[in-house]
């Protein structure tokens, strides 16, 4: 989209209210909005250039739908992306624990970056599988040591 940005900003402003407040002209917004959404728009130097408060600017932008929806990237600019998508598969716990030989016990240790050691000896394959399920679903920060 080719814009003259100094056009649109003196259609943009049509007129002052005594309050000091703007009275904007809504097919000029409409057009600055579209402008705003374009990709490697700043909206907030932008906002700054045409003396608008960004945070007005945001409300124009939900105002119309938008959503900060930005236009599609070009395919050309996403096969330069250094991203990569990685496909997640998840399997289902009960079918892990169904594979394991229910008459061996085993052992476990290991020691985390946070000095806690974690050592299971003499456990069943299937109690085995439920500690670790619930050590996955625990919270826990890096820095905390025990």
């Amino acid at each position: 989209m080719s814009v003259d940005l100094e056009a649109l900003k003196q259609r943009l402003v049509l007129r002052h209210k005594p309050g000091g407040r703007c009275v904007y002209d809504k097919a000029a917004k409409a057009e600055f909005v579209q402008v705003c959404l374009q990709p490697g728009v700043s909206v907030a130097r932008l906002a700054r250039e045409f003396g608008i408060n960004a945070n007005q600017v945001a409300r124009w932008i939900r105002d119309h739908g938008q959503l900060r929806k930005r236009a599609p990237v070009e395919p050309s600019a996403a096969a330069h992306s250094p991203f990569v998508a990685v496909p997640v598969v998840r399997v289902a716990a009960e079918r892990v624990v169904h594979d394991f030989d229910e008459r061996r016990d085993v052992s476990l240790q290991a020691k985390l970056p946070n000095g806690v050691a974690v050592e299971l000896r003499g456990v069943g394959q299937r109690q085995l599988a439920d500690v670790l399920q619930m050590l996955g679903r625990l919270t826990c920060s890096v820095s905390t040591n025990i």
